[in-house]
């Protein structure tokens, strides 16, 4: 056999994109709900985002060169991304100490101690956020509300999260319609004017960073289309069984990390299937993992959860769904 082919593992680039190329699209992607969560949360956003994006940078600098002995690539952007993302799913208030510790889980323990960029099972921004909420449940669970929202009046500048009241209040037995005025307006959830995450509150910045990386060809449509789908109609049934206990669907779409999670997280191109079927699949598990732990499960968010989870199907859906291998005839 005279022609060989070498196929390296995964993530495969086509055409003339590189690995910079993409993750550094990536972080284009992610400037506009960026500069909406500096809109509503001022310096304390604009701090955690600097402190996470740089440690970030900095553990993997520090792996690379003096633990691994290998070339540092800290420029390819895969850092700067999971800063970002990291930064992203916690709330502006979280003190400094803790955004590095988080930083050093997601780099180190999630990323680095597997080998590196495309060999990490777990996307490393959910497991630096899962970290936190775990070993800091009150820092993490502590939502700064939008400056826009403070007065001189009003001394309260944290308050739940509207999946938070939610839940909080379907377990103590009241109804939606009752709930419905203490939940903000569907046009402020759309627009980001609401306590949360930094990636949380703006659906419309999410939806735009999205198009972008589909015009690019950075993503595809199936996971993201199939997670929110999926969610869409879950809760959708339940709303039409007894929409005094259920929600309607909307809400569900625009609270909480569902977009920022089913279109940047949950379509890492590491840690998602690499077919379009599987991609799929993986979609319609994270949306229902979603919908079933905030209806049902302890916590009022399940998307960090849900993509975790299935994170670590991937392999065996990839087995599943296995594309033909290059130089393969069809039959």
């Amino acid at each position: 056999m005279s022609n060989v082919f070498v196929v390296s593992g995964s993530p495969h680039v086509h055409g003339d994109y590189s690995v910079k190329k993409i993750m550094w699209g990536v972080v284009l992607a992610l400037v506009p709900a960026m500069l909406v969560s500096f809109w509503y949360f001022g310096i304390g956003a604009i701090s955690i985002t600097l402190v996470a994006v740089s440690s970030c940078l900095f553990f993997e600098y520090v792996i690379q060169k003096y633990f691994l002995k290998q070339e540092v690539t800290v420029s390819d952007g895969s850092a700067v991304i999971t800063g970002v993302l990291l930064a992203f799913n916690v709330p502006s208030n979280l003190p400094i100490w803790m955004m590095i510790i988080g930083s050093f889980v997601a780099i180190v323990i999630a990323k680095m101690s597997y080998g590196g960029l495309g060999k990490n099972p777990f996307n490393p921004a959910l497991i630096g956020r899962v970290f936190l909420l775990i070993a800091f449940p009150v820092d993490m669970t502590s939502w700064p509300l939008p400056i826009v929202n403070r007065t001189v009046l009003c001394d309260a500048v944290t308050g739940p999260t509207s999946l938070g009241i939610l839940k909080e209040g379907i377990s103590k037995g009241e109804s939606v319609s009752t709930l419905a005025s203490n939940l903000p307006a569907y046009t402020d959830l759309f627009i980001g004017n609401m306590g949360g995450s930094l990636g949380e509150v703006s659906a419309i910045a999410l939806i735009i960073g999205g198009l972008y990386m589909l015009f690019k060809k950075i993503i595809t449509w199936h996971i993201p289309v199939s997670y929110i789908l999926t969610v869409f109609v879950f809760t959708g049934i339940l709303n039409l069984v007894n929409p005094e206990i259920y929600i309607d669907p909307v809400f569900h779409l625009l609270t909480g990390g569902l977009m920022l999670g089913a279109i940047f997280m949950a379509t890492d191109m590491v840690t998602s299937p690499m077919s379009y079927k599987g991609m799929l699949v993986f979609g319609i598990g994270c949306g229902v993992l979603t919908a079933l732990i905030r209806i049902w499960g302890a916590y009022p968010e399940g998307v960090s959860f849900a993509i975790l989870i299935m994170n670590t199907t991937v392999p065996l859906i990839n087995k599943g769904f296995k594309p033909k291998q290059f130089g393969e005839v069809n039959k």
